[in-house]
């Protein structure tokens, strides 16, 4: 069970770098969304910390 929660928590966490990077890329980037991306992909990055 550990596994696949770290395994799933992983895949959201390259999802949301794929986001971030999207949004980067636009010309006139949403700073409040960028934001609001940067702080889940901390939250999970933050999980998967202490499940290890």
């Amino acid at each position: 069970m550990e596994t696949s929660h770290i395994s799933a928590l992983r895949t959201k966490h390259a999802g949301l770098e794929r986001q971030i990077e999207q949004e980067m890329a636009r010309p006139v980037p949403d700073d409040t969304l960028l934001q609001d991306l940067k702080r889940r992909k901390l939250r999970i990055k933050e999980e998967i910390a202490q499940i290890h």
